[in-house]
Formats: C-alpha cells, structure tokens, sequence
C-alpha cells in the first residue's frame, strides 16, 4: 500500500510543470507590456510625432488636472499630480497604446461625494488652520486629500482583485448602449458642476439623488447674483475654444502642428487677470496659490476606508469601464490585441500606487484620447513625454497659475467635453438598428442624471440582462459552436480547369452582446480552415470534408474531389435564417465581420436576412454599394457567386484573345 502511494505521488509529481526561466520571463512580458514594445521602437518613425503629441496632451493634462481636482473638492496642486503619476504607472502595465491616464471628471466627481460627506466645507473654520511643513498647505486640505487618496487606494485594490480573480471577461456584459449612455449622464453631470464657475456664482456643494435638478432649482432661484464678468468671459472662452478647435480639426492635414489653443487661451486669460487685478477689481475667483515640488509619498488614510466603500467602487468600476471603451476603440483602429484582465491590474496599479503620492482616483479620458488620435501619437511614448512637462509645470510654472480665473478654466473642462456629449447623436442610430437598445440607452442616461454614474451603469447592465433574457425564452444555448459549415467548390472556369471554393456558414442563434465574441472567434476558426485544407490529404479524407456541387446552370454534372489552389479565392455566404434577433453588438460584429473578409479580399454575402436586419446593417456600416450583399437565399448567393466569376473569366479570355 506505501509502495503504491510512492509510486503515485512520484507520478503526480513527474506531471507536474516545474517553471523555468522561459516562464518567467514570459510571464513578465506579459504583465509588463512595456517590455514588448520599448526595445521595438523606431526612433526615426516614431519620436517626432510622440513627442509633438506628448506636448499636447501636456497641456490638457494640466488644465484637466486642476479642474477635476476641484471638482473632486481637493486643492488644485493634486491635480497636477494625479496627471503624473498615473500616467507613468500605465505606461508601464497597461496595453492601450494611445490611452492618457490622468484625473478623470467622473471619478472626481464620485471622489467628491466622500470628500464632502466626511470632510464639508463648513467644517473648515473648526480644522486648524496654521499651515503645514508640507507644501505649506493647511491642515484642511491635507485631510481632504488624504479621503481622496484613500479612495484611489481602496479602488485600485479592488482593481487588482478582479484582476486576480481573472474577471475581465465579464465585461462583455457592458454594452455599447450603457457604456455610452453612462459616460454622456456623466458628462451632463460634469457640466452642471462647472455651472456655478461659468456664471460666477457662490454656490453650496449639492450633491446625492436629484441633485442634478437642485443646482438649476438654485441657480434660477439666485438668477441675480450672476456676476456678469465671469459669464460674458465665460462665453468668450467657449467661443474661442470651440472655433480654433473646429478649424484645427478641418486644417490638420493641411498644417503640420496644431494650435494648442488652451494653452494659449490660459497664458492669455492670467496676463489678464494680473494686468487688470480683475480678482480684486470685479471679484473674480482665480486658481489661486499653487505650490512647487512634490512631497515626500505618504500613506492615505486608512482610517476612512470603511466609510468610502460605496465611492471605491463606483471609481473601480466606472472609471474601468470608460478607460476599456477607449482602450478597446484603440485596439480596434490600429488592428493590434488588448487584454481585459491587464487593463484592469494596469488601472489598478495606477490607483494603489498614486495615492501614496497625493493623488485624486484616476482613469483615462475620451478628449486626451482623441487628442493623441489627431496629433498623430504612435506609441506610449507620448504619455511619458508629456509627464515631462506635467514635472515642469509642478516644479517651475505651476505658482504662475496663480491669475487664472476659474470660469477659464471651467470652460476648458466643458469644451473638452465635447466628445462625450455629442454621444446623443448615438440616440439615432439606435432607434434605426434596434429601438430596444435605444430604450436602454435613454433609461440608463436618465437613470445617470437622477442618481449617479455608477448607479446609471448597475442599472444599465441589469436592464440589459434583463431583457435579453426574456428574449431567449426558446434558445437552449449562446454558444455558437452548434453553427453549421459546409463547403463547396463550384466550377468557375469556362475550361472547367478550376474551382471557386464556398463556405456557407448557417447561423443558428440570436446575435447579442453575450455571444458576439464567441460568434466572431469561431467563424475566423471556420474561415481558417481554409489553409489547412490546402495540405495534402487522401481522397477519402477530402470526399469527407468537401462535397462538390455542379448541378447549377452550365455545368455538366460531373462531380470532381480536389483541393483548392493555394492562390484560389473563397466566398463566404452567411446563411442568417436562424438569426431570430439581433442587438447593436451584434450588428456591429457582423459588419466587423464583413470588413475583416473584405480586407482579406474574401466575398460576403448574407442569405435569408429580414428586412430589419438589412436596414441596420445598411445603416450601421460601410458596406459595398457596388457588388449585391443581401440574397433572398443560399442557391440566389451562389448562383451569384457564380455568374461573377464566369464574367470575369470570359473578360479574361476575351482580353487574352485582343492581345
């Protein structure tokens, strides 16, 4: 009986994969990404467009950064940090190549429902007020920040905790409708934040669930009290943005360096400000005193992180989510692959990491992204230049922010939101594609602005579960492995001396957001196949795997079992009579799907579609208005398939025959 247990465990210990240093160091490749592409990158090709990038996105960073710190009820200077230091740690571990980590107006604004909850206002005239060594700061700011700190703390560790639990897949649950209709409520929400600097006004902090429709309730009810200097600067800040923006974004390919107009418009604004002493002249509230350096790091106060559970969170979660989107929109563009579960320990890092040095919750940002996107950044690269200037401005320039007036500043933040509330266009191509999805995207957008960002996503995804749910009342499975495929070779050539190869794959389920990943994964596998058919084989393998039809039109009948040409073309022909409903993910996909074959010179054609389906993929994607895609059946696509072919073969000849 010892013998036998020896014997097993010896057994069980030879399978066992003892790790060697090849595992390790890819394992380390893998969680540090920045090992993958810094020995790759091309100096000549990629620095000077980085680099211009870099100096651009400085300057968002920094106006951003004061700002959000603001709205995050903090002290401007932890702003300029939270643009730093995040960024860095991003670079390091996240995948995103043209993803800015800095302070984010959504997690600021959670941030400050703790801040102001633990730590109001009010309460400042009983803190003691005699500055400490640190940065020279009172006592009040340094607890302020110390919440927020521990919010960053306790959200990024509940960032490393799914990462460990390995739960970014899960975020297939978030659909573009939410993701969207979120960010556009958070938005609103950050726009009527910065309403009472457009207009000058002193109001109390209002935050909890309405209090979107208290602010406005108070504004008109203090209508008087705007200050008429703020407002008409104010509106001429807006103007100005919104006007060198538009003719930036129309010339940009005619000039070779943008202008960097906030920056100008900042500069410009505090010469004013200080020549005209508009803050003691018209009482005009300014940044006031930003101080230099960088304190020594210090732990947050983990003495309040049983009382910021709620605001960790909604950080953890809402902040991921619209770090993902753009993450995963960038992936997209520029073809390369993107991890969940690493972006998740790389905005995980960058919270536990930054808030021992000072730093509001971070997460990336719609305008620095499509800054990046405009200014032509490459590579990561441009995040940490522009962490360079961010170091300049804390060190040298940051006290001559001093004279800029805060409804500059705000309407900096509520131009730079531009990207995000246009999204109400997104209203229209959901009611043309699926009017339940646009359901969903208004009640989430409503459900946002009467409570907040984190309770607006919840609701989104439940509602959106929810529904799909009572749609598959008859479907056993999501899964898309019980898609059918068939091949086919149909002779093509007026010789008869080659074949056209078809696949025509029947879809059998209903193409939502829970199985369109599956769906794309495996119909490429399907498409795949293709290579591995070009191997040599016996005749009873390929008899097996091919069945020949030559029973169309002009051809005699003959059967014949060959492998296709390794140059040959192939058509697909998607057979959608199976597809009972579809979502926007899976509209999407399908036109993903149509855009990949294309790009791999692959003919799609959709058999069976109904007309709702025709409608949404019409509308939802770029597709060739040239050659027939929709067919009323499968025989209808081949035979297509066919008399194209047969067309341009016999234009072929006749050319041969001309020369």
């Amino acid at each position: 009986m010892t013998g036998a247990n020896k014997k097993k465990k010896s057994v069980l210990w030879n399978k066992m994969h003892i790790p060697h240093y090849e595992d390790f160091k890819q394992w380390f490749r893998r969680r540090l990404p920045i090992l993958e592409w810094a020995p790759h990158y091309n100096l000549k090709e990629n620095l000077l467009p980085d680099t211009i990038s870099g100096i651009m996105l400085a300057v968002q960073q920094v106006t951003q950064g004061l700002a959000f710190a603001i709205l995050s009820s903090v002290h401007p200077v932890f702003g300029l940090y939270g643009s730093l230091f995040p960024a860095i740690i991003y670079a390091i571990f996240g995948m995103g190549r043209h993803v800015a980590t800095g302070t984010f107006a959504l997690t600021s604004l959670i941030s400050a429902n703790a801040v102001e909850r633990l730590l109001p206002s009010s309460s400042k005239n009983l803190t003691t007020q005699s500055n400490t060594s640190m940065l020279g700061l009172s006592d009040f700011e340094i607890q302020r920040i110390g919440i927020a700190a521990a919010i960053s703390f306790l959200g990024g560790v509940i960032q490393v905790a799914i990462f460990v639990l390995q739960l970014g897949s899960a975020t297939f649950l978030l659909t573009e409708p939410v993701i969207s209709a979120m960010t556009t409520g958070a938005a609103t929400h950050v726009v009527t934040s910065q309403v009472k600097y457009l207009l000058g006004m002193k109001m109390p902090y209002i935050s909890g669930p309405l209090g979107f429709f208290y602010i406005y309730a108070y504004v008109f009810e203090n209508i008087k009290s705007i200050q008429l200097e703020a407002l008409l600067l104010s509106l001429l800040s807006i103007v100005v943005l919104v006007l060198v923006k538009e003719l930036n974004e129309k010339f940009k390919r005619k000039i070779k360096v943008v202008l960097p107009v906030d920056l100008v418009l900042i500069i410009a604004a505090s010469l004013a400000c200080y020549c005209t002493n508009m803050e003691n002249t018209y009482g005009l509230e300014v940044v006031g005193h930003i101080p230099k350096g960088i304190p020594p790091p210090k732990a947050p106060s983990m003495n309040v992180l049983s009382s910021v559970i709620t605001e960790a969170f909604g950080v953890a979660l809402v902040g991921y989510v619209a770090s993902l989107a753009l993450a995963q929109g960038s992936a997209k563009k520029f073809k390369y692959s993107l991890d969940d579960n690493q972006e998740f320990l790389a905005h995980g890092l960058s919270n536990v990491i930054s808030s021992f040095f000072f730093c509001i919750p971070s997460a990336a940002a719609m305008g620095r992204t499509t800054g990046l996107y405009s200014t032509g950044a490459k590579t990561q690269v441009a995040c940490l230049i522009s962490c360079i200037f961010v170091l300049t401005v804390i060190y040298t320039v940051g006290p001559l922010l001093y004279w800029l007036p805060m409804c500059v500043l705000a309407s900096i933040i509520v131009v730079g939101l531009k990207g995000m509330l246009i999204q109400f266009q997104d209203l229209k191509k959901y009611w043309n594609m699926d009017k339940i999805n646009w359901g969903i995207w208004v009640s989430t957008y409503v459900f946002t602005i009467c409570f907040a960002a984190n309770v607006g996503l919840l609701f989104g995804v439940l509602c959106t579960i929810a529904i799909v749910i009572g749609r598959f009342p008859r479907t056993k499975s999501l899964s898309m492995k019980n898609m059918t495929e068939m091949e086919f070779k149909l002779k093509t050539e007026v010789d008869g001396e080659s074949l056209q190869l078809v696949k025509i794959i029947s879809v059998n389920n209903p193409l939502v957001f829970l199985n369109t990943r599956n769906f794309h994964t495996d119909l490429m596998n399907i498409i795949q196949k293709e290579n591995a058919s070009n191997q040599t084989t016996d005749d009873i393998s390929k008899y097996e795997q091919n069945t020949l039809l030559n029973s169309l039109p002009n051809n005699n009948g003959n059967e014949e079992v060959s492998q296709p040409h390794p140059n040959e073309k192939c058509s697909l022909i998607l057979d959608c009579s199976g597809l009972t409903f579809f979502d926007y993910s899976g509209i999407s996909m399908l036109v993903e799907v149509y855009m990949d074959c294309k790009s791999r010179s692959m003919d799609v054609s959709l058999a069976h579609c109904t007309a709702s389906l025709i409608k949404a993929m019409k509308y939802c994607g770029n597709l060739d208005s040239e050659k027939p895609i929709f067919f009323d059946s499968v025989s209808a696509a081949i035979n297509n398939i066919h008399s194209n072919k047969v067309r341009q073969n016999l234009s072929k000849l006749n050319d041969q025959s001309e020369v």
